[in-house]
């Protein structure tokens, strides 16, 4: 009689080429890329659409709530834009140690479910005091939505192809932003049934985000996860499914490739191989990031109506450089694995160090638009990029808490970048604004010194 242990799968259920005493990670990274995949990549899309189309929503109300007939003091607009970040300082180490205790896919629909309650209330909200308070309770999922799924897809996608799909889902989700912004300005002359234009953005995102929270029932808990809990059983019932996903599209599994030869390991990779110098590489580089990743696209609008523009070319401003990031990670994703995660992240500070400063001294709009879709192209990559990064830091039975401990940390920083930075506007000039981004995005690059390369095509812990 043949023994199993615990992690060994059932013959009944090993398919041609698989070894009946596999783990469930050697499994799963030897799948081809399934329906199954496929369909967990897009809902993880269409959530994180609706989570970056609501906080470019931000971008709009610093443009709207100072202008006519609003005329909203610049500290009621401070803490409006800052609150989102407030909720997700601690919404995200929240929710990521919920998800490395109960499951990632369950923890994406508790957050979803957050951002439409609160959506729907900021939308109906009386007052900016009452959004205040709303979209405060709209950042806790906002904040934890994007380093839980870049630890679920983490989870699940081929290690050959993790680099590329994830980007992709980054891509495609930053539409979320052109669109509602889009939006607004369509529906801001119409007032349907007399509501705002804004009002029904908010409401078009909590639509999405309730369809993707209904959705995720459809798809299977980590196997990854279950397994790092020792949850065995239930790990390789969710495994099968993507197998089976497998075997119906007549894909042939394969063998994992060999992980390269080990590169030497210099000081400085040395220094982050441990647990505690990792946490503190990724929280340093979330820390720094929002200055750049949060300010422009929050206030360039405003630089713009600070330079001479009206409020509605700032607004069709803030909607054309919202198509960079889509366009730029597209592309970027065609080359992530061939790469160094962490050198690709340096060009990118460098890169939008330089263009950020000659946004700060243009003063024709085409110019403008050009630049400011230059920098959000590559400040969308970084950020992509560094999700993927941190996502690879870690081992599966704490990788949500790392991640969104040290997304957490940024939304803390993201919740003064509006009152440090629109009061500098106002008072010293764009410049003096943009300075402080570049030198954010300069220390970023020297601190990546110190981080290890990266995980590219190869599986996770």
């Amino acid at each position: 009689m043949q023994h199993s242990t615990a992690s060994d799968i059932p013959p009944s259920q090993a398919l041609p080429g698989q070894a009946p005493s596999r783990t469930i990670a050697a499994r799963l990274d030897a799948l081809p890329l399934t329906s199954l995949h496929m369909a967990i990549l897009v809902l993880c899309t269409l959530g994180l659409s609706a989570d970056i189309g609501e906080v470019a929503l931000s971008n709009t109300f610093s443009v709207l709530f100072l202008a006519p007939p609003y005329h909203a003091s610049h500290g009621e607009v401070s803490l409006l834009l800052g609150s989102i970040f407030a909720g997700g300082a601690i919404g995200a180490p929240a929710f990521g140690w919920w998800a490395d205790q109960r499951g990632r896919r369950a923890t994406l629909q508790i957050a979803l479910a957050v951002l439409v309650a609160s959506s729907l209330a900021v939308a109906a909200s009386p007052n900016i005091a009452a959004m205040t308070a709303f979209r405060f309770v709209s950042g806790l999922a906002l904040g934890a939505y994007p380093p839980l799924t870049a630890a679920y897809l983490s989870d699940v996608l081929p290690p050959r192809r993790r680099g590329l799909l994830m980007m992709l889902c980054a891509a495609f989700a930053f539409l979320g932003a052109p669109a509602l912004i889009f939006l607004i300005r369509w529906l801001t002359p119409l007032a349907p049934f007399g509501i705002e234009g804004w009002r029904w953005a908010l409401i078009a995102g909590a639509g999405i985000a309730a369809a993707t929270f209904l959705l995720f029932f459809l798809v299977p808990e980590s196997p990854r996860w279950l397994a790092a809990l020792g949850r065995q059983a239930k790990a390789d019932d969710n495994c099968t499914r993507f197998e089976t996903a497998a075997r119906q599209s007549q894909l042939q599994l394969s063998e994992p490739q060999p992980d390269p030869a080990p590169q030497p390991k210099t000081a400085p990779d040395l220094m982050a191989s441990n647990r505690t110098g990792r946490v503190v590489l990724l929280c340093a580089l979330y820390a720094l990031a929002p200055w750049a990743s949060v300010g422009f696209p929050l206030l360039s609008a405003t630089v713009l109506v600070h330079k001479g523009f009206h409020t509605s070319d700032s607004l069709l401003f803030a909607a054309l450089s919202m198509f960079g990031p889509t366009i730029g990670i597209t592309i970027a994703a065609l080359f992530i694995d061939r790469i160094e995660r962490r050198i690709a992240l340096m060009l990118c500070a460098i890169g939008m160090a330089a263009f950020g400063l000659i946004f700060a001294v243009s003063s024709d709009l085409s110019a403008l638009i050009g630049f400011g879709n230059i920098f959000n192209l590559a400040s969308a990559i970084y950020s992509a990029i560094l999700a993927l990064y941190g996502a690879e830091l870690f081992p599966t039975s704490w990788r949500a808490t790392a991640t969104a401990g040290a997304w957490g940390i940024g939304r803390i920083v993201s919740a003064f970048v509006p009152i440090v930075l629109l009061p500098l506007l106002t008072g010293q000039g764009v410049l003096a604004m943009f300075g402080v981004i570049a030198s954010a995005l300069v220390v970023s690059a020297f601190v990546l010194l110190a981080g290890p390369p990266g995980l590219a095509r190869r599986p996770v812990e």
